[in-house]
């Protein structure tokens, strides 16, 4: 059985990187699924279009979430989360989603 998996960016689009952050675009279409991926670093997500947005949480996940979580987008809504989630975002809803996702690397 081989148990590798492939590990895919935390979003679709890097958008700009220095020695402290790493700011990412996410851009999923309705049905669309991002790559699977591990944060490594705490962030911050920023909600800028859509309705619903569902992560798939991988079952060795080290993260505050599991399972799977779907919730309704909030333009504009700002979410901290802690580094060591493995998981696919999963855009649920009718509308593009569309978020911008901040990686803290110090």
């Amino acid at each position: 059985m081989n148990t590798e998996r492939t590990l895919g960016d935390v979003a679709t689009k890097l958008v700009m990187e220095n020695e402290r952050v790493r700011i990412w675009e996410m851009r999923l279409d309705p049905g669309e699924r991002s790559d699977l991926h591990r944060h490594d670093h705490d962030y911050v997500l920023v909600q800028v279009t859509g309705d619903r947005i569902t992560g798939e949480f991988e079952p060795d996940t080290a993260g505050e979430f599991s399972g799977s979580v779907e919730g309704e987008v909030v333009p504009g809504q700002a979410m901290f989360i802690s580094r060591g989630g493995i998981e696919t975002a999963v855009n649920t809803g009718t509308e593009p989603y569309y978020e911008i996702l901040i990686e803290l690397k110090d």
